[in-house]
């Protein structure tokens, strides 16, 4: 940041976090303004970079991706085992993001549309992990015990759409449809 300020101060960054940031426990899809909480290395070190950036003097966007996917990059294949391997309840709902909407994102923060905001960036509809898994063909062992945290892995992406943007790619379904999974 040091770098930029002094040779490219008009530069606009535009940082790419996780939608992992926020906290158990919430009551509703989590937003741009709820506190963050880091239970994992990955989250904590996006939270501190985030912190450092909204303090610095720079015009900066922070992008909030959910379960990102798409275009054969195998990530959407290696969620079941991993929900598995975190013990996540098969009717979980994520909130998912293609890779070409991760780029509509950011063209639309190159604009200057995103300045000074922190968006979350997920699809149009959650995918409950057990969805996941018949899509990409996997096991996933049902359920019928209750969700402990139901909004777990859900993050509303209202305000980046009040800021203009539009899915290129609205759900999983539509990505599996049109082959870009």
């Amino acid at each position: 940041m040091a770098a930029t300020k002094a040779q490219a101060p008009q530069a606009r960054p535009i940082m790419a976090s996780t939608n992992l940031v926020y906290g158990s426990g919430l009551t509703r899809p989590a937003r741009e303004d709820d506190p963050t909480a880091a239970d994992s290395p990955y989250p904590a070190s996006k939270i501190l970079a985030e912190t450092d950036l909204k303090a610095s003097s720079l015009n900066w966007s922070i992008l909030r991706f959910g379960f990102v996917y798409g275009d054969k990059d195998g990530h959407l294949e290696s969620a079941p085992a991993l929900m598995a391997n975190w013990k996540w309840h098969p009717a979980q709902n994520l909130d998912l993001v293609h890779h070409r909407d991760i780029a509509a994102a950011v063209e639309l923060a190159l604009t200057g549309a995103l300045d000074g905001h922190t968006v979350n960036v997920v699809d149009e509809s959650p995918t409950s992990i057990y969805e996941i898994a018949l899509i990409v063909g996997a096991p996933y062992e049902p359920s019928a015990e209750p969700l402990d945290d139901p909004w777990k892995g859900r993050a509303d992406g209202a305000l980046l759409r009040t800021l203009g943007f539009t899915a290129t790619v609205p759900t999983v379904y539509h990505a599996q449809r049109d082959g870009r999974l």
